[in-house]
């Protein structure tokens, strides 16, 4: 154990092996929570597409989204867009940690979470708001 090279590999494998690991996640597990959760925000994606388009909704760098222009949206109907962001988030939220854990790696929450934010971002439609990784928002 006092070779440097033996302990170089031992140094390697433990940083590099958690993200190799990660590669093979199914980040398309179904279980009957994940079913539900993605339901749940397919039914609210048709009250937030609208709030998508107009710029008053974006994509949170962190897999969230957030209100972008509130002056996009009636005074009558914000507080229907604040529930509904607060909804989604935690649907996504729960999402996140259940595909961590069908995985059985609860630990792979935040990659799973990354790897979604990218997601959300490339399935957005152009026109669409998103948070770059630097926290200001850009317009796809």
């Amino acid at each position: 154990m006092s070779n440097p090279i033996f302990r170089l590999i031992l140094l390697m494998m433990f940083f590099l092996v958690p993200h190799v690991s990660f590669a093979a996640a199914d980040i398309e597990a179904d279980t009957p929570t994940i079913t539900n959760l993605k339901q749940s925000m397919q039914q609210r994606h048709s009250q937030l597409e609208a709030f998508y388009t107009s710029g008053a909704v974006g994509f949170t760098q962190d897999g969230l989204i957030a209100m972008h222009d509130a002056n996009a949206v009636p005074l009558a109907a914000r507080q229907l867009v604040n529930s509904l962001i607060a909804a989604e988030n935690q649907d996504r939220i729960a999402l996140y940690r259940e595909i961590a854990r069908a995985n059985n790696h609860p630990e792979w929450e935040g990659e799973i979470r990354s790897t979604f934010s990218q997601r959300w971002i490339k399935l957005a439609k152009s026109g669409w708001w998103y948070q770059e990784s630097n926290g200001s928002w850009a317009q796809k």
